[in-house]
């Protein structure tokens, strides 16, 4: 059967607590998802079936293609502003129109799925992506580049929301985190061999191919979500799902995080931080956001983020994690191969592979993680050992000097991918399980947004670190002293400047420079991520034997696999 109305009686009617306490205390938020999967003999009995093994195949696809995207145009970035005549402003705002879109408009696209059903959704952010690889691909001029990709971080957007959501939808809590393992694994291939494919691109064939290989994955995404995405939901007139819209709270949201973010990402980089330009919309920002969370507590009738998602200690400590676990893994992977660029002079392709150790242990952990706490049940241990292993890594990082070998750089890095990895799905358990009944899909919304939403404050407070290290490094040495204020405004912009340089004392002791002040970034990042160490010692034990939120789950056929989807 189709579920209850969630507007009346719903799931939020028939919240029972569990039998089983596999973490050996109670659940204290009380926070088991009605199905019909509650004890743990129903859940060994589960099996996924093949139309949930064909949604999940596309999911990973669809997130694969998001993570190449998002990532292939980095280093082919000066050769497209040679092509098109742009500036570096307009390239840098190629790069981050999309990261910026695509965060903002994620719990926006869960919110709508609960109203409009998650099929709808999922193929409106393939439109909006596809129109954006549209408008980027064919694209003569850097407006309709940035057109193009900011349509494209929507969609993109909406894409990675979704895809977590729907796994939600297919499998009970427990068994999910080998799933979020493979999503967070596909999620960090592209995100590695995205530079590597984009400068082959630029380089040997056309930029432009770039946004052209996209295709086959968006056919493949439409095609398989038509054929094999249907879920359980219960039908209502288009005037009642409408009237369901958080309008105001949507248009105070993504207004207020748009003008929370454009500031931080230009700081110190188009305008000073001190400037009128960067403070006032940042200030705007905070304070609508501060509005928007007053608004949606006392006056939204069906809010677009329930502010009840934060009812729990391990929510609101993990929510908190998750922004410092992006923070750190952005600042990471932009950072570590500046100092392979500019320091080791390896070209950006090379560059790419150099982030091999680090991005390839990120994936197997993750996965290893989700099928351990699987078994066990248990989920604390993985979130602690993570930030174990994680503080270690950046601490290691801090070790990087010039003449750091091969061998070395690869020990030294390999550490901080383990934790790193780790804790994609453990932080994940965490919030799901402290989810009140009827909350999952914007409990994992949000887990999405603020670990995208600490991805893109990252690199922000990493270049602001990097520009007062970098002057003050300059200074140490006479001959780079005159130009330690253009010098150290941009890490990236240092590439050039150093291969450009004739080997000498000054291109040393610039590489000496740089390298000291990227070991203070990294300092920083490992304060960071111990901080979010000790906060997780507040993670409170809940039990993992939950069902599916009854919302909308798979819808087998008749002759199919029927005994694997959860009835209601």
């Amino acid at each position: 059967m189709l579920e209850e109305n969630p507007q009346n009686s719903g799931p939020l009617m028939n919240n029972q607590k569990d039998p089983g306490m596999l973490d050996g205390t109670p659940n204290s938020a009380g926070a088991s998802s009605t199905g019909s999967l509650k004890a743990d003999d129903d859940l060994k009995d589960f099996k996924v079936s093949t139309r949930s093994w064909l949604v999940f195949l596309t999911l990973a696809v669809l997130t694969l293609m998001v993570a190449l995207d998002g990532t292939s145009i980095s280093v082919a970035l000066p050769i497209i502003a040679s092509k098109l005549r742009g500036t570096a402003i307009e390239a840098f705002w190629s790069g981050t129109s999309f990261l910026l879109c695509s965060t903002v408009f994620q719990p926006t696209f869960a919110s709508l799925s609960n109203i409009f059903g998650r099929k709808p959704l999922i193929l409106i952010a393939i439109v909006f992506f596809l129109a954006g690889t549209l408008v980027a691909g064919l694209s003569e001029n850097f407006t309709h580049m940035l057109i193009g990709r900011s349509i494209q971080g929507v969609g993109g957007g909406g894409l990675i929301a979704l895809s977590e959501i729907i796994v939600t939808d297919l499998v009970p809590l427990r068994l999910r985190g080998q799933y979020f393992g493979i999503l967070s694994a596909m999620w960090s291939v592209g995100s590695v061999t995205g530079p590597i494919l984009g400068g082959g691109f630029a380089q040997d064939v056309s930029w432009r191919w770039i946004f052209y290989i996209n295709f086959p994955f968006i056919g493949f995404g439409v095609a398989f979500v038509l054929l094999f995405l249907k879920l359980n939901f219960i039908p209502s007139s288009l005037a009642a799902k409408l009237r369901r819209i958080d309008y105001i709270g949507t248009v105070i949201f993504v207004g207020s995080a748009t003008s929370f973010l454009i500031p931080v990402t230009w700081g110190g980089v188009m305008y000073s931080w001190d400037s009128w330009r960067t403070l006032v919309p940042l200030i705007i920002g905070a304070v609508g956001l501060i509005a928007f969370f007053l608004y949606e507590t006392y006056y939204a009738a069906e809010p677009m983020i329930p502010i009840t998602i934060f009812a729990t200690r391990t929510a609101i400590v993990s929510y908190i994690e998750t922004v410092l676990h992006g923070l750190v893994l952005w600042c990471g992977l932009y950072f570590l191969p500046l100092y392979f660029e500019t320091v080791k002079e390896y070209s950006p392709v090379i560059s790419g592979v150099s982030l091999f150790p680090l991005s390839f242990t990120v994936a197997p952990s993750a996965v290893v993680v989700g099928i351990v706490v699987t078994k066990t049940g248990h989920f604390r241990w993985s979130i602690w050992a993570g930030f174990l292993f994680a503080t270690l890594g950046l601490g290691l990082f801090c070790a990087l000097k010039p003449s750091t070998s091969i061998a070395g750089w690869i020990f030294l890095t390999l550490p901080a991918g383990l934790g790193l990895g780790m804790l994609f799905p453990s932080l994940g358990f965490a919030i799901q399980a402290s989810a009140l009944p009827g909350h999952m899909s914007i409990a994992v919304a949000m887990f999405s947004f603020f670990r995208a939403f600490g991805q893109t404050i990252g690199v922000a407070i990493g270049g602001v670190i990097f520009q007062n290290r970098m002057y003050a490094n300059l200074l140490r040495y006479p001959e780079l002293a005159p130009l330690a204020s253009q010098y150290s405004k941009d890490a990236a912009g240092l590439v050039q400047v150093v291969r450009a340089m004739p080997a000498g004392p000054e291109k040393d002791h610039l590489k000496e420079a740089y390298t000291d002040s990227l070991r203070i970034v990294f300092a920083v990042c490992t304060a960071v991520i111990g901080i979010a160490g000790l906060l997780s010692l507040l993670t409170e034990s809940y039990d993992l034997n939950k069902g599916i939120d009854p919302e909308q789950t798979i819808r087998e056929s008749k002759t199919g696999d029927a005994e694997a989807v959860t009835k209601h």
